[in-house]
């Protein structure tokens, strides 16, 4: 295997300044704990797709506007959408309140032409909404375009965190992810079940991924399951019990296939740990 770091890149400077400001002006304002999130959320994204209009209220308020037209125009303020976890019987409205115009202004600034494959203003802006959505948010949180959450303010993350494309984090029991987990792309996290017999008998339970674990590409995390430091769950592959520290986890359901070859001494002699 040849070691490959990433390349170091910088956006040209006419770049860097537009999004430096616009970045720092958002950072500012959700740091003022008078912030209206709802309306945050409008303007930046009325800026976003449509540059340059010149009154949001006016053009909303037009009877010669075409319907669709206005109904895109609505839907830029969170007050005027319903998402999929507002319909969970267990969520704490007046939590859930708080995050959703942010969690709305995520995922639409994913799907527009300044998100999108940004990478780097991608990165940094969803640095910014992260603390104030999760329940606890570490340092250098890193997290790509298409990611979803369900409540979002279940979330505890620690530092050095890297989140892939198009994952699925389901907090709805709770998900702790500790320093420098790695979710690869399309991977997917619950955190409730749905009882056999009756699909409305729902169970949440968190689950926990301690320090250094890595979820590879397409791989599932099943509700309730604790994942012990530095375990990988290799591609594909769909974890439905504890995961034992620095084992390599494969296969549907996944089980233990080997221990990882940097493992401390000690982990393969424990029986504890053994590969079964």
């Amino acid at each position: 295997m040849v070691r490959r770091p990433l390349r170091k890149l910088s956006l040209p400077d006419p770049a860097e300044r537009a999004c430096g400001l616009w970045l720092g002006e958002l950072e500012e304002r959700l740091a003022d704990p008078q912030c209206d999130r709802y309306r945050l959320c409008r303007d930046v994204l009325l800026d976003i797709y449509y540059p340059g209009l010149a009154s949001y209220d006016d053009v909303v308020a037009d009877p010669e506007v075409a319907p669709a037209t206005r109904a895109a125009l609505l839907a830029l303020d969170p007050h005027n959408v319903t998402l999929e976890p507002e319909y969970y019987d267990e969520i704490d409205a007046a939590r859930y309140a708080r995050v959703k115009p942010l969690l709305w202004l995520w995922q639409s600034f994913d799907r527009s032409p300044l998100g999108g494959g940004n990478v780097d203003v991608g990165v940094r802006f969803r640095r910014i909404l992260a603390p104030h959505i999760f329940r606890r948010c570490g340092k250098n949180f890193k997290c790509f375009q298409y990611v979803e959450f369900s409540f979002g303010y279940n979330m505890a993350v620690g530092d050095d965190v890297v989140v892939h494309r198009h994952v699925l984090l389901d907090d709805r029991g709770g998900i702790v992810l500790g320093h420098r987990v790695s979710v690869a792309d399309y991977a997917n996290i619950y955190s409730h079940t749905h009882a056999l017999a009756d699909q409305v008998d729902v169970t949440d339970a968190e689950v926990v991924l301690e320090d250094g674990v890595r979820i590879t590409y397409h791989a599932t995390v099943l509700a309730g399951v604790h994942v012990g430091e530095e375990a990988m769950v290799g591609a594909g592959a769909v974890l439905t019990k504890d995961a034992k520290p620095w084992h390599l986890y494969l296969g549907v359901p996944a089980k233990p296939v080997r221990v990882k070859p940097n493992a401390p001494p000690g982990i393969t002699d424990d029986p504890r740990h053994a590969p079964t």
